[in-house]
Order: structure tokens, then sequence, then C-alpha cells
């Protein structure tokens, strides 16, 4: 499937859509490493438009109140479990921290690649990608 992510993904919290039942919207759950160290929350989810699927969680880090805060994209593929408070992914705080930051004003259809990659995942839009079943409650 030859598409760009950027004309088909957009946040939930701009969207008119609805999470199908409220114990599955993860927004403002704590997101936490491999190692179990607490990341930051997430902020909003980044859906597809064209399948309404969640392509990315949208992860805010450190600030006051929403202020100064610095904002990431971790791709779904990164989640390992979900539970009532807590979002648990694969990677180390490290590898995020240094992961490209999300601005929405200034992506570009390169910006997903670069962020699939750095996380070592095939993008959604590429031959053979198969969903990985978001979200993984247990």
């Amino acid at each position: 499937m030859e598409t760009t992510a950027k004309t088909t993904l957009l946040r939930l919290s701009d969207s008119n859509l609805t999470v199908a039942a409220i114990e599955e919207d993860i927004r403002g759950r704590k997101v936490f490493d491999s190692s179990g160290e607490e990341i930051g929350h997430v902020d909003d989810l980044l859906i597809d438009q064209a399948e309404n699927k969640v392509r990315f969680l949208q992860v805010a880090s450190g600030g006051i109140l929403g202020l100064g805060e610095t904002k990431f994209l971790i791709p779904v593929d990164a989640i390992r479990r979900i539970d009532a408070e807590h979002v648990h992914i694969d990677q180390t705080h490290e590898r995020v921290a240094g992961a490209p930051r999300y601005d929405p004003d200034l992506e570009d259809d390169s910006y997903y690649t670069n962020v699939y990659g750095y996380y070592g995942y095939a993008p959604y839009w590429g031959a053979g990608y198969v969903y990985p079943g978001y979200p993984y409650y247990l």
C-alpha cells in the first residue's frame, strides 16, 4: 500500500470520533518503560482515519500542569500491556527520551517513517504490516 501517513493521521481529540468503550480510552494514563520507570502520560492518540485504527500514542513528559511538556509519538506496536491506570511499552526511558520530538506544525511525511525506524518497527503502510491488535488489556 503506497500511502503517506500524514494525510491519514489525526489526533483523536481533534476529531468527532470516540473510543468504542470508555474503559478503552487510555488518554491520561501513565506510560511506563520496559523496566517499570514512568515516562509520562498518554496525552492523545493519533488515528488512521481511513482504517479507524490507533497508530501512535502521543505521550507528554515533564512540565508543570501541561506547561513546558515535551511531546513525542510512540507507535502502538511498542505497547506490551495496558491496565486500568497504566500503559506499558517495550522501550527504555532513554530510548524514548532520544526519540524525534513531536510538533504537529512541523511534521512532514518523512517524520512518521523516521519515528518507526527509530523504534525499530515497520511502518503501517508498508507491505506485510500486521496491526498489533491494540489495545492489549491484561
